[in-house]
Parts: C-alpha cells; structure tokens; sequence
C-alpha cells in the first residue's frame, strides 16, 4: 500500500510539476511578447517626439539622408531589430537594409495614419516581428510621417529560451522536495499499517468484520475515555443500542448505572449478571492492549434471559420437592403416631389427631387453590407454603384474594411472586425468636379506570406481597429495585441482589408498576394493566368496585 501510495503521489508531483513548468513557459512567452511591444512603443514614441524626425519628414527629398544615419543609432542603443521612419502613406525613409529605403513599409499603418498607435505581429522583410507603428505629428497635431519599431520574434524567443534552465532547475528541485515529502508519507503509511499491504488489510477488514457480525455474544470496545468504539450486532440487540451509539460516552447510552460503569472500564469483571430494561446480561471485561499499550476495554455479553427465568421456575420446583419430602417425613412420622395410638387403643385420639393434621394442610391447599386460577402460581405458592411451614414461618392467604388466568405471561408472573415470596421469607428468617414470623400473599383486580398511573381503560390486577421482617432500610425505598443491592451480605459478587431487580424488569415489561412499603416489616405491590377479558368474566372475579376501597385498603 505505501508503494502504491509513493508511485500515485510521484507520477502526480511530475505531473504537477510537468504542467508548472509549460504554464511557466507560456507565462514567459506571453510576458516577454509584453515586454517587446512595451519596449518598441517607448522607442517609436520617443523617436516620433524627436524634432529632427518631425522636421525632417517634411523634406521628403533629404529626409533619407538625415535620418538613415540617426535611425541605426537608435536601433543599436534600444536593442531593436528595426527602427522605420516613413511618410504618411507608408514610404520609407530608413530602414536597416538600405536597399529596402524608398519602398512601401510591409504591414498596416491605418490606425497610426488617424493618429492612433498599431501593435502587431507581422512578417515583414526581416521576417516575423512585434512591432509597433506611431504617428509623427507637426505643432497643430497633424500627422506628418510614421515611425515603426519592431522586434524579431526569433529575438523573443531566445529570450525566452535564456530563461528555461532557471525554470528547470525549479522544476527539478520542486520534483525533488515532492519526492521526498512523498516518501516521508509513504513511510508513515507503513509504519501506521504495521507494514501490511493493502491485500492484507482488506482480507484483515472483511473477516474481522464478517466475525464480529456473526458471533452469537454481544462485542463491546471503549476507549479509556469511556466512549463506545465497537458494537457488534448482538450487543446492539442486547443492549438496546441507538444508530448512533458508537463515539458516545457509554453512560449517555440510557444504560443501568453499573452497567455502564462496567463498559466503561472501571475493573475487571468476571461472569457478573447485569439486568438492562428487558435482559439479564452476564457481563465479561477485560482491559484491550497492543504491544503492551492499553487501548481501552473489551466487554462480552451473553443473554441469561430466558436461563434466568427457568432457573427461578427450577428454584420453585426443588422449593416444592424439598417441601414434599419433609411433608413426607411429617407424614411418615404422623402415620407411626396413628399407627401406634391405635395400637394402644387410643381409636378416638388417633381418629382425632389424624383428622386435625388433614384440616390443617388441606385447608391451606383449599385456599390456594380457591386465589389462584393460575396452575403454575399454585403449585409455586404450595411450594412456598411449604417451604415457610418447614422454616417456621406462617404463610398466609388474603381473605377473598384471587389472581385469575390470563393477566400476564405464566413465566412473568412465576418470576414476580417467586422472587417477592423469597425476599419475604428471607427477611422474615432474619427475625428474632418470640417475635411474629409471618410472610402474607394477597391478589385482587380493581375493576374499571383507577387512578393508578397504568393509563388503560381495563382493569388493575394487583399483588402484594407482606412479611413481618425488620423492612427495608431508611431510604432504601428507592435503591431496592436496583441491581446488586442486598440488605445480606453472604454470597457470591455479581449475583446477589438480583431478585427484586427481575422483579421490576419483568414489571416494566408488562406496562405495570411496583411499590414498596413499610415498616412494620416490607410490603411489595404490583399492579398490571388485567383486560376484562383476561381468563374470566368481569363478574366471576372478587373486584373492588371503587377505586376509594381499593385506596383505604393500601
């Protein structure tokens, strides 16, 4: 390439100068013609001004003798190839070649005879001149005579041509300096390729290019002023990139704080999950070096999204296994307990004992059952129920609360509850013993228009999610949502803090909006635009029927 480069911009330097030194040599022509008729007109005019001339024209009979003489005088001393003076219609009275004296002057004096001034080129019995003609005039400004002064253009020429070595010299030294500048470019150029030619840097750019679109991880490049370089296809779709993006500070990209920081550089960051409006991203970074020269930093990004999500819906389902199976070593225990009080003889207490454990768990069944038209949400809540009964924990069922099929996606909602019932059990393990262990689920739909912010002419489905626990921090409220925030301080950097930050991606998702309250303990709401069409007639749900309920009941 820095050949190629040398070889254009030399063949263009001698182009360049080739077209320099011919405008110059015309220039010159032109100049020297210029200077040739200046120089014949001030000859002319002086000798037509002299008096000898303006007498001696009157005297056509001796005018030959006086002025032959003066006129190769002239003609020496001015450096011109002829000095003419002649009458008025043309007839010469000088003239270099004597033998030319008395004939008619070769060349037009029409102008000059009005008393005007005639510049020309014309070949004439010297050959071809630049000559000039002017009238010779009495006192009264009458014209008497004429006087023509002429230079061969051979003599114009060899001036010219006296001059082309100085222009060739310029010309070789302009040739020169291009040259060398040209070679100072063409070794940058190779210096700032790495010495690749242009093959290798197009082979180079098609197939970094052709992998960056095809890598199925999201690519991103900043310089070390945090500003985005390289986005690949997939980070574009990862993060919701604009057209745009690339030269911008990545925090003016509309992307999580953290996030952010993260793309910017401010450390290392190994597999740690990040959650944008609509993914959770586990987030790669690295420093970018060349030769040892750090560049920027490198980012990958992988979509946990949809893995996320059924890790939670796993999380739920071993929850549940591992309540069943304590279940079953309750019953276990339960069954040797009737077993043996029968064996005793105690039929009535056994009977009693017996029916007393079946109310109890098949109540809690009935009330779930009986919320929830959802089957996913109500295996998830006997899972949790379970699990709290297992902790210690009372696990509690709203009087009246119902969530019907159909409000939102069954993985969204898995998600929600899963994640805010966790939380809840979580923070209530946290209590003191003697003091109240209680986590509360409630669902409803207010039906109609509610002022609630939702901005939908349908019904609001709301979830709340209670617990008696120490609640959140003073001036939490705001922070809770966002990722990496923990009020525990055990596991693993980059995963904790997680849950409530699903929590409000899956939310915003689905148009609603979330809610935190408290003390005593922490309260969470959400509220989801519900059409009335939505897995039951607007009849066949329990609704608060004014928004002002609905209001004195938060």
């Amino acid at each position: 390439m820095a050949r190629q480069t040398f070889a254009l911009q030399v063949g263009l330097a001698v182009v360049v100068v080739v077209a320099g030194l011919v405008g110059v040599w015309v220039q010159a022509n032109r100049a020297a013609d210029h200077e040739a008729f200046a120089r014949a007109v001030a000859v002319a005019d002086t000798v037509a001004a002299t008096p000898e001339v303006r007498q001696a024209v009157t005297r056509p009979a001796t005018a030959s003798a006086v002025l032959q003489g003066y006129a190769e005088t002239v003609r020496r001393e001015s450096d011109t190839d002829f000095v003419v003076v002649m009458s008025r219609d043309g007839i010469r009275y000088t003239h270099p070649d004597p033998r030319q004296i008395g004939g008619r002057f070769l060349g037009h004096i029409e102008a000059a005879q009005q008393g005007g001034v005639v510049q020309e080129e014309y070949t004439g019995t010297l050959g071809p001149s630049a000559r000039v003609v002017v009238p010779v005039r009495d006192a009264a400004g009458a014209v008497d005579g004429l006087v023509s002064v002429g230079i061969r253009k051979a003599a114009v020429g060899e001036q010219v041509s006296a001059q082309l070595p100085g222009l060739l010299l310029a010309g070789l030294a302009a040739a020169m300096v291009s040259g060398l500048g040209t070679a100072l470019v063409a070794r940058r150029i190779r210096r700032q390729t790495h010495g690749l030619d242009e093959r290798q840097l197009r082979e180079m750019y098609e197939y970094h290019d052709a992998v960056l679109h095809a890598v199925s991880e999201g690519l991103v490049i900043t310089d070390l002023d945090g500003r985005l370089r390289l986005a690949n296809d997939e980070a574009r779709r990862l993060l919701d990139l604009p057209d745009a993006a690339v030269g911008r500070p990545v925090g003016d990209l509309g992307l999580a704080e953290p996030l952010a920081a993260a793309l910017a550089g401010d450390g290392e960051h190994e597999d740690e999950l990040h959650v944008t409006a609509a993914r959770v991203l586990v987030v790669n970074t690295g420093p970018a070096r060349w030769e040892g020269r750090l560049l920027g930093h490198v980012t990958t990004l992988r979509d946990r999204t949809d893995l996320e999500a059924l890790t939670g819906e796993l999380d739920s389902a071993r929850g549940l296994t591992e309540a069943l199976r304590s279940q079953a070593h309750e019953a276990s225990n339960r069954l040797h307990t009737i077993v043996s009080l029968i064996e005793l003889g105690h039929t009535e207490r056994a009977l009693a004992f017996a029916t007393d454990e079946l109310q109890v768990s098949q109540g809690l069944t009935d009330k779930v059952v009986g919320a929830v038209d959802e089957p996913a949400l109500t295996a998830l809540l006997l899972g949790k129920a379970a699990e709290a009964h297992e902790r210690g924990i009372d696990f509690e069922i709203a009087p009246g609360a119902h969530w019907p099929a159909g409000v939102a996606p069954t993985r969204d909602v898995v998600t929600i509850v899963g994640n805010l019932v966790d939380n809840a059990l979580d923070a209530v393990a946290q209590v003191d013993a003697g003091r109240p262990r209680r986590v509360s689920f409630d669902a409803h739909v207010v039906a109609g228009p509610v002022d609630d912010g939702l901005g939908g002419p349908g019904d609001t489905a709301v979830l709340v999610v209670a617990d008696s626990g120490p609640g959140l921090p003073p001036g939490a409220a705001d922070e809770v949502f966002r990722r990496g925030f923990s009020t525990k301080a055990d596991g693993v950097a980059g995963r904790r803090g997680l849950g409530l930050a699903l929590v409000a991606q899956s939310v915003a998702r689905l148009g609603g909006r979330l809610e935190v309250g408290g003390p005593p303990g922490a309260v969470f709401t959400v509220r989801l635009p519900a059409p009335p069409t939505a897995g039951a007639t607007p009849a066949s749900w329990p609704v608060t029927r004014r928004p002002e309920a609905e209001r004195a009941r938060r």
